[in-house]
């Protein structure tokens, strides 16, 4: 499938998982795709030369994105090196499981600079191109966690949660420009912040874990659909319900 010949999709925290997934859907629809990074280079770069290796265009490119002055770098990279962002996929997370009474302002802030201030950074960083072209989409990569107790703690809860809101105010203020704003939220996806957790996969009612690349086939759906924004789609084997 080539829907998305000629556009540029930028996916942070691309380099494994969920985002590996996203990537990788992203250029068999003929997108070009930034594969962002923090720390994983090797395997940032392996998913770009997995892209390339099928014919399609990528790059992988390293910034962390919770900081402004490395998004702006970011963004200036990738349109040098493919153009201008038309998909933005936040996607980047961070998962410190903490308890109630040993939940530290630090794991907080931390949780909240990666899980939310980024997606902020990012987005505000792409509409102006987006809104000047009249199309975009942007999709978060929130959690089954911004709606029920989750398993890593209510810093993350809060993030999540934060997410989705984004994504409503950002979908009612850019529908008009062209550009959809919404969210996933998966449930006990097979991740290593999955195994890190140590969860069951019985307690999920389907009797498995999600996997990265059914996550993938939601957000391509949102990526296609024009008329679909402000929404949150959960992914979670019968697990919860919105």
């Amino acid at each position: 499938m080539t829907d998305l010949a000629k556009r540029v999709a930028l996916v942070t925290g691309g380099s494994r998982g969920i985002g590996k997934a996203v990537a990788v859907s992203l250029a068999d629809a003929g997108a070009a795709v930034a594969v962002n990074y923090r720390e994983k280079a090797g395997e940032a770069e392996a998913v770009a030369g997995a892209i390339r290796a099928r014919g399609g265009q990528a790059m992988a490119v390293q910034a962390d994105v919770s900081r402004a002055d490395e998004v702006a770098r970011l963004m200036a990279a990738v349109e040098r090196a493919l153009g201008p962002v038309d998909v933005l996929v936040n996607n980047a997370g961070v998962g410190v499981p903490r308890g109630v009474y040993d939940l530290t302002e630090a794991d907080f802030d931390l949780t909240i600079a990666v899980n939310l201030k980024s997606v902020f950074l990012c987005t505000q960083a792409v509409i102006a191109g987006m809104r000047a072209r009249q199309w975009g989409r942007i999709v978060n990569i929130s959690s089954g966690a911004a709606r029920g107790a989750g398993g890593i703690g209510p810093h993350y809860n809060a993030s999540k949660a934060g997410m989705e809101g984004l994504t409503r105010g950002y979908a009612a203020r850019l529908v008009k420009d062209g550009i959809t704003v919404n969210a996933v939220a998966p449930s006990l996806i097979e991740t290593d912040m999955v195994r890190q957790m140590e969860s069951a996969a019985a307690r999920i009612p389907l009797g498995r874990f999600g996997t990265p690349e059914e996550c993938a086939l939601i957000v391509m759906m949102l990526v296609r659909n024009a008329y679909m924004t402000g929404q949150t789609v959960a992914l979670s084997g019968g697990l919860s319900f919105l």
